[in-house]
């Protein structure tokens, strides 16, 4: 089942109940840690110095579909409703924030979850195949934490103070130290959604759709019912001319099909959808890029599956302020996890 089997019922410690709210944790650690101090407002600190996001950038193409980068209708006016085939929606949540600090270090506090809910007659069930996981966990620079002692060795205190993503030691600065924090964090929710995501493909073979990407599951990304949707557009696969293709598609149209590879993720086929009718909005409204594998018969592949994408924008994902681009599956999910996390 994985290193995260189980993680929901792990509430036991040899020194008692684990925490399993952001006062526990805050009182835990002051019982623990010498010198510490309680940080209120979690919510707010967090806010305030994790943005660890990638810059936005746009990326050349490597096209697999055409000679060049188009616009291809998949819906047009008039055309029946599409039906969709998606009969479960993968998503996972991540929750953190500053709970105490020792001498300007920020503890900090989080809880991952993911989880599969299924479509039945209209309504969304659990999957009944997999429990939804659920971790929480402290994640503390030990170099820059001399009085952390026995709870070094457990393993739901996570070291954040080692080398980032980007190949360096983070700085003692709150700010640096809440980015390598919050990399860890979502490090552990991608790992708990991986799992998920293999764990359907063992056992299912209907159409599953991920919130996110899949190309860092080697299983996931050569899946034929596994398809993973983007909604946030940090990097636009759109230098040169194909950017204002991509700007001008319109409701209904998907972009030519491309690769998504990195020294980091297995390669995946990748194109955009318009969900909805941009006018009036920004150029990234109602727009998400679709991740699945690789096939001889990528195009037709592609067609079909935008129509699904497109189908499950009703019900509106309302009031979600995503709903645009949000299918109303993927908001159940998170609903779901709110509730158990």
């Amino acid at each position: 089942m994985g290193h995260w089997a189980g993680v929901i019922a792990s509430t036991e410690n040899a020194d008692g109940i684990w925490p399993g709210s952001a006062h526990e944790a805050r009182r835990f650690i002051l019982d623990r840690l010498p010198g510490s101090a309680p940080v209120d407002g979690i919510s707010a600190e967090a806010d305030r110095y994790a943005r660890a996001e990638e810059p936005a950038v746009l990326a050349d193409l490597d096209l697999i579909e055409g000679a060049t980068f188009s616009a291809i209708p998949v819906v047009c006016p008039g055309d029946p409703r599409p039906e969709s085939r998606f009969a479960a929606f993968l998503d996972g949540t991540q929750q953190i924030g500053i709970v105490n600090q020792i001498e300007g270090v920020p503890i900090v506090w989080a809880t991952v979850a993911a989880a599969i809910r299924v479509r039945v007659n209209r309504r969304m069930v659990a999957w009944t195949a997999r429990t939804p996981a659920v971790a929480k966990r402290f994640y503390v620079p030990f170099r820059y934490v001399d009085t952390l002692g026995d709870l070094r060795a457990d393993p739901r205190i996570v070291d954040t103070g080692n080398e980032t993503d980007r190949g360096t030691i983070p700085s003692r600065h709150p700010a640096a130290l809440m980015e390598a924090a919050l990399q860890r964090v979502q490090h552990d929710r991608e790992r708990l959604e991986q799992e998920l995501a293999e764990a359907w493909c063992a056992a299912d073979d209907r159409m599953l759709y991920v919130d996110g990407g899949i190309g860092t599951s080697a299983i996931a990304s050569q899946a034929d019912n596994v398809v993973g949707v983007i909604k946030t557009h940090r990097k636009l696969y759109a230098a040169g001319a194909a950017f204002r293709v991509l700007v001008h598609l319109r409701a209904g149209e998907r972009s030519s099909v491309f690769r998504v590879s990195s020294r980091n993720r297995f390669p995946v086929a990748s194109w955009y959808v318009r969900v909805r009718d941009a006018t009036g909005h920004d150029s990234l409204f109602g727009l998400v890029r679709i991740e699945a594998s690789e096939t001889a018969d990528i195009a037709s592949r592609a067609d079909e599956i935008s129509r699904w994408i497109i189908a499950e924008g009703a019900p509106l994902a309302l009031p979600d302020s995503r709903w645009d681009k949000m299918a109303y599956g993927i908001r159940d999910t998170e609903e779901f996890l709110r509730a158990i996390s």
